[in-house]
């Protein structure tokens, strides 16, 4: 006898409710971004029963979907108002980038693994997410290019924030990071105020690490050992 198809839309809402409303996710336009974009579309086929679940699950690569309270956590730190321009460090899934275009007026994402990058792009095409971009290439670098930016949210862990990125961002401007060694982080808030970086520490976090020219070297890790 097969098993019941789960209701997903309503797995989806009692997430909401259970995982982020019951926590210090307070944003109602967060809230509502997250009851909207169909986190089950975003992970591998075996794992759409999970796709709801309060915790990460891998999407190959090496790297990971984060917990849907990680991501709600880190978009809410960004104060999106809905005009900004935001880059974001680690496409992966496409997920992440999809709650922020509900947010904000454009989204450049930067994946480094170009299988996780077409399959991201297709599936935000395919979704109707219009107002993403998504590039292959070493997110440690950013986009200089394209700046200023008015958010950067890194969704790997860096030793500390580049410099690069920080030149980046306009003024005003935040950059949401994982911040520490590859076995402990902690979740950086960044302000832009004119000459100066005014920095706020969220909770203690794990990410998969930030790799390249700015960030960790690739040999400098298990990939075994890393699932966020």
């Amino acid at each position: 006898m097969s098993k019941p198809t789960p209701d997903l839309d309503a797995l989806r809402l009692k997430m909401v409710q259970d995982q982020l409303g019951r926590r210090d996710i307070t944003d109602p336009r967060v809230l509502e971004a997250m009851r909207t974009v169909p986190r089950h579309l975003f992970v591998p086929q075996d794992l759409v029963h999970m796709a709801y679940w309060d915790g990460p699950l891998a999407i190959g690569e090496g790297q990971t979907i984060s917990q849907p309270y990680i991501v709600a956590l880190m978009t809410q730190l960004m104060h999106l108002q809905g005009d900004e321009k935001v880059l974001e460090i680690g496409c992966g899934s496409g997920y992440q980038a999809a709650v922020l275009a509900l947010l904000a007026r454009s989204v450049l994402t930067i994946e480094r693994h170009a299988v996780l990058a077409d399959r991201a792009r297709e599936r935000l095409k395919a979704l109707g997410y219009d107002n993403v971009r998504v590039h292959i290439g070493d997110g440690s670098v950013g986009m200089p290019a394209e700046a200023p930016f008015d958010g950067i949210l890194i969704t790997a862990g860096a030793p500390d924030i580049p410099l690069t990125l920080k030149e980046q961002v306009a003024p005003g401007g935040r950059i949401v990071a994982p911040v520490g060694r590859l076995d402990n982080q902690v979740l950086e808030v960044l302000e832009h105020r004119g000459r100066t970086w005014h920095v706020e520490r969220s909770i203690p976090v794990m990410f998969v690490p930030l790799i390249g020219v700015h960030g960790w070297d690739e040999r400098e890790y298990d990939r075994g050992r890393w699932f966020t």
